[in-house]
C-alpha cells in the first residue's frame, strides 16, 4: 500500500521542483504534474510527485488524522 502525505510548497526553482515540508522536515518534490502550483499550497505528495492540490483546512484535517494513528 503506498501513502500520499499533503504537505506545504516552500519552494520552487525553475525546473518545476520544489521543497515541500511537513512536520518541520522539508522533501524535494517534482512540480510538473501540477503546473499552477505555487508557493504556500498545500499539495499531496506521492512517490516524489506533487499530485494533487487541496485547501489548507483539509491538509490539516488530513496530517491530524495521520498523527491519532502514529502514521
Amino acid at each position: 500500500m503506498c501513502l500520499a502525505v499533503p504537505m506545504k510548497l516552500v519552494e520552487i526553482d525553475d525546473l518545476k521542483n520544489g521543497k515541500a515540508e511537513v512536520g518541520g522536515v522539508s522533501y524535494s518534490v517534482n512540480l510538473k504534474l501540477i503546473p499552477d502550483a505555487k508557493i504556500g499550497d498545500y499539495i499531496i505528495i506521492h512517490a516524489g510527485f506533487a499530485i494533487e492540490k487541496l485547501d489548507e483546512e483539509e491538509a490539516h484535517k488530513t496530517l491530524e488524522l495521520f498523527s491519532e494513528t502514529g502514521i
